[in-house]
């Protein structure tokens, strides 16, 4: 790539950065409006004896987006926008969509500058290998997030119903041993039964709470807790027993994940090994003899022979996963 070009690219990279954070700064009078706002509810809430914890859910929920024309953008363009949305509610954490689809334009612009100096790729190649690195990249961080947080919430689940199934067997309602829960137990499961409370407090019913938790967790589990007590509901059966035993079939599936984990350790680590061996041998040839393993780069028949053995690592690595994988 020539001077000419890089220096375009740059200008055309700066240009983007500066109009992001002059609409950012704009965007953001109301945030902060709506941010004092906020303030304002909670102060006045503390002083009446209310509780500040939901001010605060409150205020997670209503906080405006840094980039929201990037989410208006996104809105559009996507034609379900609310698998994105929930991808990111998964976490645990408060990541907008503008913000998140920014992080992965600065991260394409990025990968594509390093793809043409430090690689010598041509502008196309760069452009193209940027967007599929920041597209791909931080959709990947927020799925090893999500999984991570279902993880905990899976691992401490049960003895969050055990809790419920003592306040029932004392005569407490379910409502409350829910709002017992939300209070007692460590998150990610103390924070999702706080954000039911605080709904059934603003006026949704219980039965539609946890469905819009089920939704977002996305986990069996929590599926399982949530048709138990509908079921329950129409049933009129013994509700205390009925979680023990739900507590009790839980634990016996992560023991069964466990064991299962532990045969297929093998192959999962046989596939990481052969997955990552290709560049871990390119890495090694690059700082050893760079011009012999630029060759691919520079040399338009070596781009087709990258682009079929990544495929052919690709299916490879795919096909050893499924092996390994079973649903319980």
């Amino acid at each position: 790539m020539d001077t000419g070009t890089l220096i375009i690219f740059a200008g055309i990279s700066i240009i983007f950065i500066g109009v992001a954070f002059a609409v950012q700064a704009v965007v953001g009078q109301s945030r902060k409006q709506m941010a004092r706002r906020v303030r304002t509810l909670q102060t006045r809430m503390a002083l009446g004896g209310g509780d500040v914890g939901e001010s605060t859910s409150l205020r997670r929920e209503i906080g405006g987006d840094r980039f929201k024309f990037l989410e208006t953008l996104t809105k559009r363009l996507l034609p379900n926008v609310d698998i994105l949305k929930a991808k990111l509610a998964r976490t645990g954490k408060t990541i907008p969509i503008g913000s998140f689809v920014a992080a992965m334009i600065s991260l394409t612009l990025v990968i594509a500058a390093l793809n043409a100096l430090v690689f010598g790729l041509n502008p196309a190649l760069s452009v193209l290998g940027g967007i599929a690195a920041g597209v791909a990249i931080p959709y990947k961080i927020v799925g090893i997030l999500g999984e991570r947080r279902l993880k905990a919430f899976t691992t401490i689940f049960p003895d969050a119903i055990d809790l419920m199934v003592r306040g029932l067997k004392s005569g407490l309602p379910i409502s409350e041993c829910v709002a017992s829960v939300g209070a007692e137990m460590a998150d990610p499961v103390g924070v999702e039964f706080r954000r039911i409370t605080d709904a059934v407090k603003f006026g949704t019913t219980l039965e539609e709470s946890l469905w819009e938790t089920a939704g977002r967790l996305d986990t069996p589990d929590f599926k399982f807790f949530v048709i138990t007590l509908n079921v329950q509901k129409e049933t009129c059966g013994n509700l205390a027993e009925t979680l023990a035993n739900l507590s009790n079939i839980l634990r016996q599936r992560k023991q069964m994940k466990l064991k299962i984990k532990a045969l297929s350790s093998e192959a999962k680590a046989s596939a990481y090994i052969l997955g990552s061996l290709p560049f871990l041998m390119a890495g090694i040839l690059f700082f050893v003899n760079s011009d012999y393993i630029m060759t691919l780069v520079r040399d338009p028949r070596g781009h087709t022979l990258i682009i079929g053995g990544l495929v052919s690592l690709t299916i490879g690595v795919t096909v050893m996963f499924r092996m390994v994988r079973f649903e319980i």
